[in-house]
């Protein structure tokens, strides 16, 4: 009898108990501490990898690198962005807020010169951007706009039209080449979105910013042949490393960074300009 007393009792407290929430002694203050401290130490980490690795990761402010570029519309180099960005107006204040703010700039040469003011422009910050933000230069998946100081001009995917090898009127398509080293035509990657996120890893890369029909080949910017008497002219050094890193393959419809491939040129010696493959 004892125990099927027992058996009874538990059941009819099991059946007492469905339904019913359960309640922390004490009130709701002990949950919302724990919900607040998971938030704090979640945003902590977030912080943490966002800035702290910068400060290893080079470029970093003691660093002075040259990395080549170029913009190529249809068939031709377009000419190289102009103004230093360290001049001053009447006040004695710089006239460029992104130069002011990062320090990367050009001198009228087609070589970026990246030696960083501050972590806006170094370690995982180093990215074409922000060399596009100081000219006002707008670099979209399918859009590139130059500003009236830099000419103006427009060229966007669906809308301006490039004369193929045929001598026929197509799209152009925008892809920027990002070269291991200034003289090495045969290793570059292709990206087709994120412009703004292509890395600087190295001293003496070269990019390319193409706006060309599609199998236009990619090839080296022309201030890539002297990059490394440009860099000693400004006060720095141009070396050569074979370090890059390894990006991940774009997909419809999901986010990624932006690297697309690693690709083998078909040619060894940079031409004149890319060059567009028949069809």
């Amino acid at each position: 009898m004892g125990k099927a007393s027992s058996a009874k009792k538990v059941a009819r407290l099991a059946q007492k108990g469905k339904g019913r929430k359960v309640r922390f002694q004490g009130g709701t203050l002990f949950p919302a501490l724990i919900v607040g401290i998971a938030v704090v130490g979640a945003a902590l980490i977030v912080y943490s990898r966002a800035s702290i690795p910068n400060q290893n990761i080079p470029p970093t402010v003691e660093d002075h690198w040259h990395a080549s570029y170029g913009f190529y519309a249809c068939d031709e180099w377009l000419p190289d962005l102009q103004g230093v960005k360290e001049e001053q107006d009447s006040a004695g204040q710089l006239i460029s807020d992104g130069f002011r703010r990062t320090g990367i700039h050009s001198h009228d040469d087609g070589v970026i010169h990246w030696h960083p003011f501050s972590s806006e422009a170094t370690g995982r910050n180093a990215k074409l951007g922000v060399f596009l933000d100081v000219y006002g230069i707008k670099l979209s998946d399918g859009k590139l706009e130059l500003p009236a100081d830099q000419g103006g001009a427009v060229y966007e995917e669906g809308s301006t039209q490039c004369t193929d090898a045929d001598g026929k009127s197509v799209d152009g398509e925008l892809v920027v080449y990002a070269f291991e080293a200034f003289d090495t035509p045969d290793k570059f990657t292709t990206y087709i979105t994120n412009f703004d996120d292509v890395r600087l890893t190295q001293d003496g890369m070269a990019f390319a910013v193409v706006f060309a029909p599609a199998g236009t080949k990619a090839e080296l910017p022309p201030s890539a042949a002297d990059l490394p008497e440009l860099g000693a002219a400004d006060g720095g050094t141009t070396g050569q490393t074979t370090t890059t890193v390894a990006g991940e393959t774009t997909v419809p419809g999901e986010t990624t960074v932006p690297s697309v491939s690693t690709t083998t040129a078909a040619t060894t010696v940079a031409p004149a300009g890319p060059t567009t493959t028949a069809g």
